[in-house]
This record gives structure tokens, sequence and C-alpha cells, in this order.
């Protein structure tokens, strides 16, 4: 068992359950595809397998995806009860985020986005500057889309949340721009560049193993970081809206052959297409400090970090030769820190970090079905 392993199921995630899990959920949901000609549209069953579904509709192709926020509001509310520090605005916008950078992946721009917030009471509504927040921070995730906040649904789960916790996720609906395909990766090839995107520490995933790190703490959360954050700050520093960079560079025409959002299994994502090639990385972003502490506290090695966290790499987009500085421009005219960071090869399915020395095999990433 790898010591990514070991840590992660010590925090009660276990992948290779979740993934076997997804793959029989997908080998399922492929007999349904037929059913959807009876309302007069079509399953494109090659994005089953990518982070969100793609379907097409009178002429337009369109995708949908559901994803959640995890445990990081855990980590919102131990923040607050301990430090009196309110960040409930700043886990609605990486809920939003995990969502929308999701439905991005396969080329579509976000049109609704919906919420679910689930409550173990629904007293914690009468907090009302946690609910506040919450809702603001949802509101202005969406603006920062450029989609609208269709509505959602807020049950009261007593005895399976906890009634100090609320859960947070949600549903999104997109659609492909005109006269453009879904970006699915078959015009992925050797010799593209690949463009990554800097993170702004950790997202939406690894809240689970940050929360048993910070519980080993003697000042918990108000751990001091280099450079003078606590911890809890640090953790909840709110995801990286990508919607807008991909929305350019799909109308700049800059060559986007594969996208993909580095979060759970980390830059192992970097190789989720389905096909036998190499991606080679000679580049990679700063580490930012709480990952680097996280990782150190932890006892993980590289091969382990770099494949539970994001390490400092939020998002990839793939491009065709040449187009990987042009992107770079077009994220720093965003205020996004962007590199030509490696380029794919080709030879075996595997994912090579040459700055730290980890290469990631194949079989380390099963996460589609195929479509038959």
């Amino acid at each position: 068992m790898s010591d990514e392993s070991a840590s992660y199921r010590a925090a009660g995630v276990d992948y290779d359950a979740l993934d076997a899990g997804k793959r029989l959920a997908m080998s399922r949901a492929l007999s349904t595809s037929s059913l959807l000609s009876a309302r007069g549209g079509r399953a494109v069953d090659s994005s089953r397998g990518e982070p969100a579904f793609v379907f097409e509709l009178d002429g337009r192709a369109f995708a949908f995806v559901v994803e959640g926020l995890g445990t990081k509001s855990i980590i919102a509310r131990q923040v607050l009860e301990s430090q009196g520090i309110n960040r409930f605005a700043e886990v609605a916008y990486d809920t939003v985020a995990a969502i929308l950078n999701d439905l991005c992946c396969v080329g579509a721009l976000p049109l609704v986005v919906n919420a679910y917030f689930a409550t173990g009471a629904s007293e914690w509504y009468r907090e009302s500057e946690p609910a506040a927040a919450l809702l603001e921070g949802w509101r202005r995730a969406c603006a920062d889309a450029g989609c609208a906040w269709g509505g959602g649904e807020s049950p009261s789960l007593p005895g399976l949340l906890d009634p100090r916790d609320i859960e947070l996720a949600g549903a999104a609906v997109g659609v492909v721009p005109e006269g453009r395909s879904p970006i699915l990766g078959a015009e992925l090839a050797a010799g593209d560049e690949i463009v990554l995107l800097a993170s702004s520490g950790l997202h939406a995933n690894g809240a689970s193993l940050a929360r048993i790190v910070a519980g080993r703490l003697s000042d918990g959360y108000a751990t001091r970081l280099p450079g003078g954050t606590t911890l809890g700050e640090a953790l909840l520093e709110p995801s990286v809206m990508y919607v807008p960079l991909v929305a350019a560079a799909l109308e700049a025409d800059f060559g986007v052959t594969y996208i993909s959002h580095v979060t759970g299994h980390g830059l192992l994502k970097l190789m989720r297409p389905a096909k036998e090639l190499t991606y080679r990385i000679e580049r990679l972003p700063a580490v930012p400090a709480v990952l680097s502490f996280l990782v150190a506290e932890a006892g993980l090695d590289d091969h382990a970090a770099y494949s539970t966290f994001n390490m400092g790499s939020g998002f990839a987009l793939y491009c065709a030769p040449g187009a990987g500085e042009s992107i770079v421009s077009l994220a720093d005219d965003l205020g996004l820190d962007a590199i030509v960071a490696g380029h794919v090869e080709e030879g075996p399915r595997q994912v090579i970090l040459e700055p730290v020395g980890v290469r990631f095999a194949g079989s380390e990433l099963e996460l589609s079905a195929t479509p038959g």
C-alpha cells in the first residue's frame, strides 16, 4: 500500500473503492443512453468518465455535472468556532468553482448552477452571519463564472449530518459554444503542449487529511505557517475559478485539445484521457506553503504528495504546439498564473514529473468506463 493510500484511507477516503464504484455506476448508466432519443436528444457516450456528461439536443451540445465540496465546510465551522473567523463565503465559492471548473473541462460554458445545502438541523440558518456569507459567496462565484444561479434544495437531515454542519454541493448545465465540438480528447496528440494554471492552495480536495493533520497539532487551525497566516485561514483560501480562461481560450481558438481539473488524485489527473500517451512535465508551479506544511506533517513522499494534493497546479490546458505561450499570456491578462509546463509524447500512458523525480503509471488512474 502506498503512503498516499494509507494516509487517505486513515482519513476515511479510499480512492480504490471510490473509483471502482464510479466505474460500476458508469457501466450501468450506459444502458440508459438510448432513452434520450425519445426526447429528441443523443447521449455523447465518449464523454462518460470525463468531468461532465455531454448530450446533444436540437443541434447543440450541452454538458451536465453534479459536484460536491466534500468536508471542507467542516474546516470552516471549526475555524469559526476556534478563531472567530467566518469563511463560509469562501467555501461556498469553492463549491461553485469545483462544479464549474469540472463543467468547462469538456469545452462547455456554464448557463445555470443550482445549489444543494444540506444541514443536520434547520437551526443552522439561525446563525445569520455564516448563512449570509454562504449565500454571498455562492452569488459571487456565479457572477465570476458568468452564469445564473437557478435555485436549489436545502434539506434538513437530522441523524445523517451533524447538526453543526452543512453539506455543500450543486449541479450545473452548460453549452458548448456554437460551431465548436466538445473537448473530449479526440484531437489530443503527441507534440501538444501542457499549460498548468496555479492553484491558490487546497482548493476542494484533501480536506479530510487536512483535518486529521490539524487535529494532531497543539494549536490546531491557529498554527502559524511561514509568512504568518494561520493554518485555518490558509486552508480556507478560496479556489481559483478557471471558467473565464477557458471561455477566452475557446473564443481565441488557441487549439485546446484537452482540459483537466486537478482535484482528487492530484497530478495523476494529467493522464485522465484514456490514450496511450506520455505526459512529460518539465516545470511545476510553486507549491503553496499550506500544502508543503500538510505534506510534511502527514509524512508524504513526493509520489504520495503529488497524487493526493494539487501541489500548486489547479488546472491543465493541453493545446496545439506553439499555442502554450498565448494561453499563458491570456491567463496573465485575467490575473491568473500559468506556465508552459511540458508536453505530450508518444509512449505508454504515464505522467512524468521531472522536477520532483516522480512517475505515475497508467494503472494508477482508472476512472473511465469504455462505452459499448
